[in-house]
């Protein structure tokens, strides 16, 4: 089923990133017992995927992963705007175009972040998606591509896509090389601009400027909301989530004590519970918690028996509290 539901106030001040075959589902309804306010995305979809395949496998979600946006990666304006429609009916509270994945896959669909060469091409298909839709259409992209000038690209290309209807514009604050750097490398090779991503919001106020790329905590996040709307946390938010648990009350005021990451666990062991009778292999779902106990002293032990237990077919979502009640015995042997 859909996660159809009255979403909570949107709001870009923290999110966290699409990224490939880590925000799924389960990743999203984790992440959102540490954090009830972060923004979330999923995983990119194509517009093939969604206009041909399974659309529940790929779009399905659960209520409680509001606010939550759906990023497509395509080129093709009435398509774009087909699954914008889809999205919206779905339950999705934001759709949000990829103009920023530099693999070769992306590049030979002719999207991601080869798409910053044809700012026409974007500003067209946001164009086609608002007519379908009321929800937000936002944009993630690069500084630029290549050689290109990002101080004269840049601006050109957030002023003819803002033209079309777009507000809200997630900038990585690097270059992506489309020839000669991996992804990975795309991800940490080509130097931070966040002077420019800065100054971005500096020329044009009306709209809401969110910055990403190489922030891996609150402390690196919160200076930047000075100068931006919001922030945005890739692979430290997956692989250390702990870090979302003083969102809500750092970026968003709110006068509410951080969940403590036990009774994250246990939420989890309910959650397992479920989707397991609906087929779903503990497996799918513990392999997004191996880092909620980063930094403590039975974090091994967690990892340990996660990682060689939950393989199992018969592995029962009990696991997940047995773990972590491991953890809870050395955190004490160790205080």
């Amino acid at each position: 089923m859909s996660g159809r539901m009255i979403a909570s106030p949107p709001s870009h001040r923290f999110c966290v990133a699409p990224m490939m075959d880590w925000t799924d589902r389960h990743d999203r309804y984790f992440l959102r017992q540490i954090s009830r306010r972060a923004r979330l995305y999923t995983e990119m979809i194509t517009t093939q995927a969604i206009l041909r395949g399974d659309r529940a496998r790929l779009l399905d979600f659960d209520a409680a992963e509001h606010p939550l946006a759906l990023q497509i990666g395509g080129a093709a304006p009435d398509e774009l705007a087909a699954c914008a429609r889809i999205a919206e009916d779905w339950g999705y509270d934001e759709i949000n175009i990829n103009v920023g994945c530099p693999s070769d896959r992306v590049q030979s669909g002719r999207f991601g972040a080869c798409l910053m060469r044809e700012p026409d091409l974007v500003a067209e298909s946001v164009a086609a998606m608002r007519a379908k839709v009321a929800i937000p259409v936002t944009v993630k992209c690069r500084i630029g591509v290549d050689n290109q000038e990002p101080e004269t690209v840049l601006p050109d290309f957030i002023d003819r896509v803002a033209k079309a209807g777009c507000e809200t514009f997630i900038i990585h604050a690097r270059k992506a090389w489309l020839k000669g750097l991996s992804p990975a490398e795309n991800r940490d090779v080509p130097p931070l601009d966040y002077p420019l991503v800065h100054a971005m919001k500096a020329a044009r106020p009306d709209l809401t400027i969110v910055i990403n790329g190489g922030i891996n905590d609150l402390d690196a996040a919160m200076p930047h909301l000075d100068a931006v709307d919001g922030v945005m946390l890739g692979r430290a938010a997956y692989q250390t989530p702990w870090v979302l648990a003083d969102v809500d009350h750092l970026i968003f005021d709110e006068d509410t004590a951080p969940p403590d990451r036990w009774s994250v666990a246990e939420a989890m062991v309910d959650y397992a519970a479920r989707r397991g009778a609906e087929g779903v292999p503990l497996k799918s779902i513990t392999r997004h918690m191996m880092g909620l106990f980063h930094g403590l002293p039975g974090a091994r032990s967690w990892r340990r028996m996660l990682g060689e237990q939950a393989r199992d077919a018969d592995a029962s979502p009990k696991l997940i509290r047995d773990a972590a009640a491991v953890v809870a015995r050395i955190d004490r042997e160790a205080a």
